[in-house]
């Protein structure tokens, strides 16, 4: 009876240890994705460079854009607080947190392995969280498209997502690529005013929302001979606008101020711009307009129809 009982636990044995090897395999496959890429050197543009010994599992994002980001490059499981303004997507932890203003012994309540901010200029919080133990990376805004690319591509690093943000800068640039291609130069010759409030601050073309309107060759009205003045966020008045005639339009405080196409040709004298009259005022989202984020997109989008249409 022995030699039998034998055969017969032969193939139980067998599937044991076949079940075992699976097992260390997949474990051993884990750690491997977890630790790729890692150590990791990251040089984000105008904020000094840091080392990531391993893949960070606890994020804190206290940038609206950065937080959009992380869950572009599928970084989303690894995030456990944003601050306050991060809406975007929704099912961000949200906190009431400020990322203008914040607190390292807050911050050290979610217990970070790393911390994004936009901005310390001081270094005071990163050397209060280094002395938690919680490494900083400041990610301040990009000046440019291709510096935008650069930190899509950037976060993907930092959170071992590498290859999914290089792929999100590639779709990214693709799509903007295409918007401006499919309108060709029917922009030349247009000029355009972009409102950040109904006090007629605005922006230039030497700022990063500047840019994208450049793309299309469209002139801004509010360049004046000097773009980088005022930090190329400069004060208009209703008489410079009104004496500029412009032919489009752009409303980036829809959602802050409620402003929309009515209440602009409502305003003295607005009514008889050529963009009021012509039907050339585009509502935008404040948020897209205004953040470095895959859904930058949506935001040349709209300029590239705007432009369509007007040409």
């Amino acid at each position: 009876m022995l030699p039998v009982r034998r055969l017969l636990l032969l193939p139980l044995l067998l599937v044991l240890s076949l079940t075992a090897c699976a097992e260390r395999q997949k474990d051993a496959s884990a750690e491997s994705a977890n630790t790729d890429g890692f150590p990791v050197e990251l040089r984000p543009e105008g904020a000094p460079a840091i080392t990531l010994e391993e893949r960070p599992e606890r994020i804190v994002s206290l940038s609206p854009a950065t937080t959009e980001t992380l869950y572009a490059v599928g970084a989303g499981d690894q995030v456990v607080a944003v601050d306050e303004m991060s809406t975007v997507p929704e099912e961000a932890p949200r906190t009431q947190m400020s990322g203008l203003n914040p607190d390292p012994e807050q911050l050290a309540g979610y217990d970070p392995d790393l911390v994004i901010v936009d901005s310390d200029t001081d270094g005071k919080l990163t050397e209060a969280l280094d002395k938690a133990g919680i490494q900083t990376l400041v990610l301040p805004a990009p000046q440019t498209l291709e510096s935008m690319y650069a930190q899509f591509e950037l976060i993907g690093e930092a959170t071992g997502h590498a290859e999914e943000g290089a792929d999100l800068a590639r779709r990214t640039r693709e799509e903007i690529d295409k918007l401006v291609a499919d309108v060709g130069d029917a922009g030349e010759g247009l000029d355009y005013y972009h409102e950040l409030d109904p006090s007629y601050y605005t922006v230039t073309s030497a700022t990063f929302i500047g840019q994208v309107y450049d793309l299309f060759g469209l002139t801004n009205i509010a360049d004046q001979g000097d773009p980088s003045a005022h930090g190329g966020y400069p004060q208009l008045s209703a008489e410079r606008i009104l004496e500029a005639d412009p032919d489009l339009i752009f409303l980036a405080d829809t959602i802050c101020c409620g402003q929309d196409a009515d209440s602009v040709a409502e305003r003295p004298g607005w009514g008889t711009l050529s963009a009021v009259q012509n039907g050339h005022v585009i509502e935008l989202d404040d948020d897209i307009a205004s953040r470095w984020t895959p859904r930058i997109v949506d935001f040349v989008r709209a300029v590239s129809d705007a432009v369509a249409q007007a040409a």
